[in-house]
């Protein structure tokens, strides 16, 4: 599986960490940047790209995914989930990396490299790698709402009258 990995300066130490040892265990990583630590380094740019890398890989039929690392992981999630198509979870323990995966079919787990040991952070980045998408229907039917919010702007989901006169106004 190719995993394609970016940070910023706060989660440099867990990405070299992580590239070497996923490395080891056969993942094949592209490594996102960045190439030096810089304080004032702004993430969404690593991030970003790593997100577009693994959605052009899964187009092209590859077995791809990826990681995006920060202080905390929150603005590198959301700059990932800013790429079309990508569905980045942030994950802080084995239980969120697995349900991302399981019930979310996410590509990409957003960590903070702040808050975990590289060994922590390890282990919940290899339960995102490992655990497949279930498949279940409705799972799938939520991803689908999704991205029809994303390609039209809408969603028709399963919601009552109230819940909607609420959003209206």
């Amino acid at each position: 599986m190719r995993v394609h990995i970016a940070t910023d300066h706060a989660g440099m130490e867990l990405s070299q960490y992580l590239v070497e040892q996923l490395s080891q265990r056969g993942f094949e990583m592209i490594d996102h940047g960045p190439e030096v630590y810089d304080a004032l380094d702004d993430y969404p740019s690593f991030c970003i790209h790593a997100a577009q890398a693994v959605i052009e890989d899964r187009q092209a039929g590859m077995d791809s995914l990826g990681i995006v690392l920060g202080g905390s992981g929150n603005g590198e999630q959301m700059a990932a989930n800013k790429v079309t198509g990508i569905r980045a979870a942030l994950a802080w323990s084995l239980d969120t990396a697995k349900l991302a995966r399981e019930h979310n079919d996410a590509q990409v787990v957003a960590l903070g490299g702040r808050q975990h040991t590289r060994e922590e952070g390890l282990e919940i980045v290899l339960a995102f790698l490992n655990e497949p998408f279930s498949g279940d229907e409705r799972h799938v039917r939520r991803i689908a709402q999704i991205e029809e919010f994303e390609r039209t702007g809408r969603v028709v989901g399963h919601y009552d009258a109230v819940t909607a006169r609420a959003y209206r106004g």
